[in-house]
């Protein structure tokens, strides 16, 4: 936001250069990133607070009016040049007593060449030569000097000013015409200088984004007091009440509308000085009646719109007009202020009466009702409006606007009643109408007084330094709390109640209403103030999170056997996840239920995923395609409607994907070798170790994603929790995953997480050697290997420390159908050394158990 220091004086004596003012405002949270200079000169001297040279800081530009060549100047005549008819010839008073004379073609001056000697003289802003300034006839801002030179046979050594040669503002149409008051001779540096302030406004500073925000801060950081503009109006006219209705349809996007009339008005030029204020700030003046409104709205804060008066009682058929404030409707429409006629959504909200739009809400007015040169009467309307159908509607309609600006961050409601009143005093003031008496305000969605509970305690404990009572209470008086201290102002328990100011919806209640509050001290009373400290406040014992420290111990398992860690959209598409099925079915993917949503960034990803597969192989074929060895995990939620229910379940879930070579590098050729099932079975089975989970078993089994022979379900004690297994060649075709073949499982995290114990079990260390011999057995190759280990482990007993399958046969001595697994068998005690004796009764009881549940033979 632009904001003149000039302006910022009219409510707050400011004694800092603008430099320091700029320093000042950003500490306390409101970034002054460009001061615009226009005729001021900056400070020569060091600025303390600012950063020192060649060290980051507001960046400054401009042009400083040299205050013996550019001065207030009046014109006594405009005369026709001899030679050249778009020229006139001024005689000019610059004050030196010395008449001067000017040669311009301005051709706002042309109406009253050769008329004789002015009546009454026009103040302008005059150049004398040597006087530096912007080139008005070349594009940009061009430093130029000022010379004499002879135009069409008249000498010229001087300026008549137009406000781009001024820096003021881009105008080159015509010179600037002063205000009467302009005293002649005077420097216009001391006249009309000025510095403009470029303030980046966060969303929690959005009540500062008015001049009189912007000096309640200077008022609260300096200490001088706040002068707020008078909010009074002359009312001589016939009163408003009966003449005009207002009809809220729904008090939740609208809480409050106020309509206020003047009527005889004449439409003309605003004074100079209040179109000057209006460019600085970054808008163009119109006339009296709509600049008023964007003064306001610039000073206040508060938005105002101006309907031409008798446009809406021919629209009510000479009957007292109803304005109504309502959705739009289906196939509705409105031609804006800006020509163009916009089909309207149905969360806008509109201004309207019985016939039809008048306006967009907190966005811009309408054409057919809008402020003319022939508008005599004007109906004015102040209003609040929910901030978020206002963001809304700027984003579908691509209509920013300085009205949505801060509609968009919120307007307390009690300002529409003040806004109104401003500018109809100001409309009487400048136009010379007749204000009604009274205002039309409904006003159903009344904001409630924001009281906060703080005590100088709480602002310690949260900022580690000790503000007196009395300092807190002037900081938050000095911002327009209102307060009220419940105690002895010397015990630091003593309660503040804090009463958060009118024009300020950002103070919440409880516990953030008091971080509010804190914030607010802290930023006035200055960060820089605070030192550095140790915590004094207790901290609370930590609680941990069993389900987030199980969570983190999975990634730290994955990310230890070697994996990368992905993170996928949650957003995706049903084509894309049908492409998972091996074999297309596109009627059924139409079935597949999704969590649908309603605004979609964009349009292929319009529904929240059901699998982490879809985004781990696309991110594995974008990847395919610069490495060739890949080893990807993610962790991550997946949302599965519930019928009947408006939220969905959002179970966890762990992906990993496996494609290339074994080993990044080695000279092995077994490093070298593609990794298979095994590997992403010993992922998982590293996973389930970690976790201290015995329960862990994979049984044979198909899944439409993955190749048939070459799948397994994960199981935990017997319940099913997730597959694993090579994908299939259709599925990896679709996703355009080059490369050998890819093993991948997706396992269900919540299920696998609540099994795993507290305290994983441990036992002492073995004093007591262990035995370890080697056993072949002959058994059906259908005989998984899991169930052989499991008959191994619960005949061995506990003397049985580990069973560990080294090699598999399946030559022909094997026998047809058979195979020949075997097993490397420790034995050990916790009490004494095995004997023989010991050994041979364990595996009698080994070999007996397998061949009566398995029909396996020992080898001899």
């Amino acid at each position: 936001m632009r904001v003149p220091l000039t302006w910022l004086r009219d409510y707050v004596a400011i004694t800092d250069t603008p430099e320091e003012l700029a320093s000042r405002l950003t500490f306390a949270g409101l970034e002054v990133e460009d001061i615009e200079f226009v005729g001021l000169a900056p400070a020569s001297r060091p600025v303390a607070g600012l950063p020192a040279a060649g060290r980051s800081g507001p960046a400054a530009n401009g042009l400083a009016w040299d205050p013996a060549a550019i001065v207030i100047a009046r014109i006594l005549e405009v005369t026709p040049h001899p030679n050249a008819d778009r020229l006139t010839l001024l005689r000019v008073d610059d004050g030196s007593g010395t008449e001067q004379i000017v040669l311009t073609g301005a051709p706002n001056l042309f109406h009253l060449k050769g008329a004789g000697p002015l009546p009454k003289p026009l103040k302008i802003v005059y150049a004398r030569e040597g006087a530096v300034l912007f080139d008005g006839h070349k594009p940009g801002r061009e430093v130029m000097t000022l010379k004499r030179a002879r135009i069409r046979g008249v000498e010229s050594a001087s300026m008549a000013c137009s406000e781009k040669e001024l820096g003021i503002s881009d105008d080159h149409e015509g010179i600037i015409i002063l205000d009467d008051d302009a005293p002649v001779g005077a420097a216009a540096a001391d006249y009309m200088g000025d510095a403009v302030f470029e303030v980046k406004i966060n969303p929690n500073m959005a009540r500062n984004a008015c001049m009189l925000g912007i000096a309640r801060e200077i008022a609260a950081l300096t200490g001088a007091p706040l002068q707020p503009p008078a909010l009074s109006v002359t009312l001589t006219g016939a009163p408003i009440a009966g003449r005009v209705g207002i009809e809220i349809r729904e008090p939740e996007l609208n809480p409050r509308f106020v309509l206020g009339l003047i009527e005889g008005a004449r439409v003309a030029p605003s004074p100079y000085w209040v179109q000057r204020r209006l460019r600085l700030a970054g808008t163009r003046p119109i006339s009296n009646i709509v600049d008023a409104t964007n003064y306001v709205m610039f000073e206040l804060g508060e938005p105002l719109h101006a309907f031409d008066w008798d446009v809406l009682v021919r629209r009510a058929g000479a009957k007292r007009p109803t304005i109504i404030t309502r959705r739009a409707q289906p196939d509705e429409t409105v031609r804006t202020l800006d020509g163009v006629d916009r089909k309207l959504d149905p969360f806008t909200v509109l201004v309207c009466d019985e016939q039809g739009p008048l306006s967009i809400a907190g966005v811009m007015g309408g054409a057919e009702s809008e402020v003319a040169e022939h508008t005599v009467n004007v109906l004015l309307e102040g209003a609040a409006w929910d901030f978020i159908s206002v963001r809304r509607t700027v984003k579908a309609q691509n209509l920013p606007s300085e009205a949505s600006y801060r509609f968009s961050r919120g307007v307390h409601p009690n300002l529409a009643e003040k806004g109104v009143v401003r500018a109809l005093e100001l409309m009487r003031q400048w136009t010379g109408g007749t204000v009604a008496r009274g205002l039309a305000d409904s006003y159903p969605g009344r904001a409630e007084p924001v009281v906060v509970e703080i005590t100088p305690a709480d602002v310690e404990r949260q900022l580690g330094v000790r503000i007196p009572l009395d300092e807190i209470v002037r900081i938050l008086r000095a911002l327009k709390f209102g307060c009220e201290i419940a105690g002895d102002r010397t015990d630091p328990q003593t309660i503040i109640r804090a009463t958060a100011p009118d024009h300020r919806l950002d103070i919440g209640t409880g516990v953030i209403g008091r971080a509010d509050i804190v914030e607010e001290v802290a930023r006035v009373y200055g960060y820089g103030r605070i030192p550095e400290t140790l915590l004094a406040e207790v901290l609370p014992p930590p609680h941990a999170n069993r389900d987030l420290d199980l969570e983190e111990r999975v990634r730290d398992v994955l990310a230890g056997v070697g994996l990368q860690e992905v993170v996928t959209y949650s957003l995706t598409s049903p084509d894309r996840e049908a492409k998972l099925r091996a074999v297309s079915d596109p009627e059924g993917a139409a079935e597949v239920p999704y969590v649908r949503l309603a605004n979609p960034i964009v349009v292929d990803r319009v529904v929240m995923r059901r699998t982490l597969l879809a985004g781990i192989i696309e991110a594995a074929a974008a990847n395919s395609r610069h490495a060739d060895r890949l080893a990807f995990f993610e962790v991550g939620n997946v949302f599965v409607p519930r019928w009947g229910q408006p939220l969905p379940d959002e179970p966890r879930r762990v992906a990993v994907l496996l494609s290339g070579a074994r080993s990044p590098q080695g000279w092995q050729p077994a490093d070298r070798a593609p990794m298979d099932f095994f590997d992403v079975k010993g992922v998982v089975e590293d996973v389930m170790e970690a976790l201290a989970i015995g329960g862990a078993s994979f049984e044979p089994g198909e899944h439409e994603t993955l190749r048939p022979g070459r799948t397994a379900r994960v199981l935990v004690d017997g319940s099913p929790v997730g597959w694993i297994g090579e994908l299939h060649p259709a599925v990896a075709e679709r996703f355009d995953l080059k490369g050998p073949g890819v093993v991948v499982a997706e396992l269900e995290l919540d299920p696998i997480l609540v099994k795993a114990p507290d305290r994983n079990p441990t036992r002492p260390v073995p004093v007591y050697p262990p035995v370890r011999e080697d056993l072949a057995f002959v058994l059906d190759r259908a005989v998984p290997v899991a169930r052989v280990l499991e008959v191994i482990r619960a005949a061995g007993g506990p003397m049985l420390a580990g069973a560990v399958l080294f090699d598999e046969y399946t030559g022909e001595q094997a026998g047809e159908g058979k195979r020949s697994l075997a097993f490397s068998l420790t034995y050990q005690a916790p009490d004494r050394t095995l004997s023989d004796t010991d050994a041979r009764r364990i595996r009698e009881r080994v070999a007996k158990a397998l061949t009566e549940e398995l029909g396996a033979v020992l080898r001899a």
